[in-house]
């Protein structure tokens, strides 16, 4: 590719479900060239009726490292030879998430990526997926060309134990269960599938999920046939590695106590 060039090239990627031990420095604010892409894309979303996506800095930080690579090499790509996957970019910078998605290109101007971007499926697809809720962008120039980064995850947040059986529990009251006062026999049939000390469960459900807003299908579909009254949530102790949020749950069922 020649050193200058001003055509507008455009490549995406969307991953859903890797380890890099570098933490980047992470970019609190967005800087003037990437607030410019952040506004035009929320403008795009609120036409759509759909919320905003929040400024991620540690997206931003992944975005920005990559992005210095494509200027050193003149041209776009989403992951160079020797170079982390997005997923590891994102994870070493710091970010946890169900889903990750990228958008990378290069033009004579900012405006011009934007507008690429929206008329390319896959990018427009990016920039107006509901399930996403966070962005980082990063923005070089080389020469008279811009290049530009943009990533994107649905994020999720660090909880601990107590925090995604309270948040389970939440989801299994709404279902008319009571929640038994103690996750202690949860917790071990969720570590290791003993348990049982005190009343025995009338059925033990497992499962693993990135995001703890909803109870898998299969899962209230149990708890809603059933004739259960009471229900303990355990979690067990997930060592993230990769930066996909991962949950791991177990929830014993009672007729009548537990």
């Amino acid at each position: 590719m020649p050193a200058k060039s001003f055509l507008p090239i455009f490549l995406a990627l969307v991953l859903s479900f890797l380890i890099f031990p570098a933490k980047l420095f992470s970019q609190q604010t967005p800087g003037p060239d990437e607030k410019v892409l952040l506004d035009a894309v929320n403008h795009e979303r609120a036409g759509e009726k759909l919320p905003p996506l929040k400024w991620d800095a540690n997206l931003a930080a992944a975005a920005r490292d990559h992005v210095r690579k494509m200027t050193e090499r003149n041209r776009l790509s989403h992951q160079f030879s020797g170079e982390p996957s997005l997923t590891a970019r994102a994870s070493g910078a710091g970010a946890r998430f169900s889903m990750v998605a990228e958008n990378v290109a290069e033009a004579p101007n900012v405006s011009e990526l934007h507008i690429g971007w929206m008329n390319s499926l896959p990018h427009r697809a990016n920039i107006l997926n509901p399930k996403l809720t966070a962005i980082g962008i990063a923005v070089e120039m080389r020469g008279e060309q811009y290049f530009a980064v943009q990533d994107f995850s649905t994020a999720v947040g660090a909880l601990s134990r107590e925090e995604q059986e309270k948040q389970v529990g939440a989801l299994l009251q709404k279902l008319g269960l009571k929640i038994a006062s103690s996750s202690e026999e949860a917790r071990k049939a969720c570590d290791s599938g003993s348990g049982y000390s005190g009343a025995r469960p009338m059925a033990i459900l497992h499962f693993e999920t990135p995001d703890l807003n909803q109870l898998p299908d299969q899962v209230a579909d149990t708890v809603k046939k059933g004739a259960y009254r009471t229900a303990a949530a355990g979690a067990c102790s997930v060592k993230a590695t990769d930066g996909f949020s991962h949950f791991r749950i177990a929830i014993l069922l009672y007729g009548t106590g537990g």
